[in-house]
């Protein structure tokens, strides 16, 4: 498949951090609607008190992961 570098989404790298307490993945394409993350917001520029919408783990508690 060959990659547009037009295309949004595969030419932003988007990247994913999992949980290491509860498995919750944050995706920066989506976003965390549930604290009024806005689609596309890179996992730098999450606010520092961002915290697990699912079980309340600071960042410090995440790595980052493999797209699937």
């Amino acid at each position: 498949m060959q990659v547009s570098a037009t295309d949004p989404v595969t030419a932003a790298g988007y990247r994913r951090f999992m949980c290491l307490i509860c498995g919750y993945v944050y995706d920066e394409e989506n976003g965390d609607p549930t604290a009024d993350v806005a689609p596309g917001t890179r996992w730098e520029n999450l606010p520092d008190g961002w915290l697990c919408p699912e079980c309340g783990a600071p960042k410090s508690d995440f790595e980052e992961v493999g797209n699937p």
